[in-house]
């Protein structure tokens, strides 16, 4: 680990080294500044980690050395106290070195569909729609919506947003499943519990920069009439947009706004980002972002969390936590719930890390 340690910190070395110099293209000086970035934190704390051992060296020479009663008892309780610090540190940066995902400083494209449940689904899809903004606001973070569907009653058939920040898909990747919602429905007239479901993926944003194949002719653009539940907020001209990449047979359509360039550039935009998610599929199967094994079929029994009304409660399956905070979550109030998924993550990949390191020494 701290071979791998050093030679981090040799590259943020040169990184700051190159970024000092003059003539740095805006490319290159972004790509340099996204690198080190990543590299940071992890220097920081390694840094710190080898100050503190010298202080511990140089404590235990104190308490070696000098016979004076008063000054040893000051040297062993800060021995005590370094000895902390050290294997604190340590841990740290055991969790710092695990493999990172490459997505995880990319901004996501998050889709959000009602799923079995009708109408309520498609309540409940505006409901989390709602409660993604909120905490994506609360974060700090810049939240566009690209395309929506709506239902007769003011839900969502569709919806995909678009949420830009710093880290925005490592904090949000593990929202991707079926979300099942137990409750009783506005339309319910005997107050009947019902379950529904929604499906959530949440997708890389590609970068202009990757190499996301778009030929032309592989491309089917149309402007259509924007549909929608009614109102004076649909567009009566032709400036929704429907792309069909032929290749692959996705199909993206987009009606938000009211120019159709601007509907296109959106539409071309999600596109980019399921085709870029799509080639991580094929290249590694085991990939959290793959979107077929996010959503499944958007049936009740397939779910990751149920949110149940009756009895404010919220539960996560793959963790087994249980909240009873369901309103305050509703609101957008996900820290604990990511931070415990984080955890978990965190735990499998060190538990992974230390059995390949048992089965390399063996």
């Amino acid at each position: 680990m701290y071979e791998k340690l050093d030679s981090i910190e040799l590259r943020l070395t040169e990184i700051d080294s190159k970024l000092g110099r003059e003539g740095l293209s805006s490319q290159d000086f972004t790509k340099l500044s996204k690198e080190r970035a990543s590299f940071a934190e992890i220097v920081e704390v390694y840094r710190s980690y080898k100050q503190l051992k010298s202080d511990r060296d140089a404590t235990r020479k104190m308490l070696d050395e000098d016979a004076d009663p008063e000054v040893r008892a000051m040297a062993k309780e800060e021995l005590e106290i370094l000895e902390e610090q050290i294997l604190a540190a340590e841990a740290q940066l055991q969790i710092l070195t695990l493999p990172k995902d490459p997505n995880d400083d990319r901004n996501v494209i998050l889709e959000v569909r009602a799923g079995t449940g009708g109408e309520e689904a498609a309540l409940f899809a505006a409901d989390l729609l709602r409660m993604y903004t909120r905490f994506s606001e609360g974060a700090g973070w810049k939240v566009e919506l690209m395309s929506a569907t709506e239902s007769a009653t003011g839900g969502y058939k569709e919806a995909i947003i678009l949420i830009k920040g710093e880290k925005v898909f490592q904090k949000l990747k593990f929202e991707a499943g079926v979300h099942r919602v137990q409750r009783v429905p506005a339309t319910e007239a005997q107050g009947r519990i019902h379950t529904s479901a929604c499906t959530v993926a949440v997708l890389p944003e590609a970068d202009e920069l990757d190499e996301v194949s778009l030929d032309a002719r592989d491309l089917e653009i149309t402007a259509c009439r924007s549909s929608g539940a009614g109102g004076q907020h649909v567009n009566t001209t032709d400036s929704a947009v429907r792309i069909v990449h032929k290749p692959s047979g996705l199909v993206v359509e987009c009606q938000e706004e009211r120019s159709q360039i601007k509907n296109r550039e959106k539409a071309l935009k999600i596109l980019r980002s399921r085709l870029y998610e799509k080639a991580q599929q094929e290249q590694q199967d085991a990939i959290s972002a793959d979107r077929k094994s996010q959503v499944g079929s958007g049936d009740r029994s397939e779910r990751i969390r149920t949110y149940n009304f009756p009895q404010s409660r919220v539960t996560d399956h793959r963790i087994n936590l249980t909240l009873y905070k369901l309103s305050e979550v509703m609101q957008g109030d996900l820290s604990e719930i990511l931070n415990s998924l984080a955890a978990f993550h965190q735990t499998a990949l060190l538990k992974s890390e230390l059995e390949r390191g048992v089965q390399g020494v063996s």
